[in-house]
């Protein structure tokens, strides 16, 4: 891969992985727009390992007492806020895997990375975003969520699977549906996104072992290196600015981007 291509790329990864605008979407229409070489599994491992440094990062300060709590929940019996939003994280996880073993399995993920149902899912799920953010009552934390409020988030993860819908978006949108505040419903998206980070990275890393002696590793270190720095810099100032601008930039964004990919493809 040419280096501007590396770089591209990986800062876009890192940008959109935690933004509610879809990562995946980006990495599959940016190199057809400009005419490159799909980029390969490969990198695309590459930079998801980058934004999982960059979240663990992001929450070194959280995990540990979190960890602690949950150890301690399955020796005692007995939950606290901390332990049982780690439950929350580890249930709200299952649908997501399920639905994405079986599409491994009926090898049916390369038929929905078209441009058209990535731009039909940019808007459609862009719209409830909007609508989520609008009517939410914004008055829960993380801590605060009820097993069902996880569920309903961890089937909505399930969702995206597909191309567009984007696994932040769809988890805040039903995180601010269920009444969490933005913050909240953001950090508990964040938190989400570490086991599906490790599952779907070790999936595709199996897969790589049969080409271990084709990789480009330098290609993939600096893949990791500028996904991992795009990520942390964007959660950092996504979180700052999130209770102040709301929602609606990214889903002005969505439908923007959605209505251009539409016009692309019908020229």
């Amino acid at each position: 891969m040419e280096l501007s291509h590396i770089i591209i790329l990986a800062v876009i990864q890192g940008l959109t992985e935690f933004l509610p605008i879809s990562s995946s979407a980006h990495l599959v229409f940016i190199p057809q727009l400009l005419g490159w070489k799909d980029q390969g599994l490969a990198f695309d491992v590459a930079v998801h390992v980058g934004t999982l440094t960059a979240i663990l990062w992001y929450f070194r300060h959280d995990l540990r007492p979190l960890l602690v709590a949950w150890w301690q929940s399955c020796l005692t019996r007995q939950l606290t806020d901390e332990s049982r939003l780690v439950w929350g994280v580890g249930l709200g996880t299952i649908p997501v895997a399920l639905i994405g073993l079986i599409m491994s399995v009926l090898d049916v993920d390369e038929a929905l990375r078209t441009t058209l149902i990535i731009a039909i899912t940019t808007i459609i799920f862009g719209l409830l975003l909007g609508y989520a953010d609008k009517t939410g009552t914004h008055r829960r934390t993380e801590y605060q969520l009820t097993w069902r409020d996880i569920a309903i988030i961890g089937i909505a993860q399930a969702i995206a699977v597909i191309p567009g819908v984007s696994r932040s978006g769809i988890t805040m949108t039903a995180a601010l549906l269920v009444g969490l505040n933005r913050t909240a419903s953001a950090r508990f998206s964040f938190l989400l996104s570490i086991p599906i980070i490790i599952l779907a990275g070790g999936m595709e890393t199996l897969k790589l072992l049969k080409q271990a002696d084709q990789l480009v590793w330098l290609d993939m270190g600096l893949g990791v290196l500028f996904s991992a720095i795009s990520a942390y810099l964007c959660i950092r100032l996504f979180m700052g600015l999130l209770e102040k601008m709301g929602m609606m930039p990214f889903v002005i964004y969505r439908l923007v981007l959605g209505a251009f990919l539409l016009i692309w493809i019908s020229q």
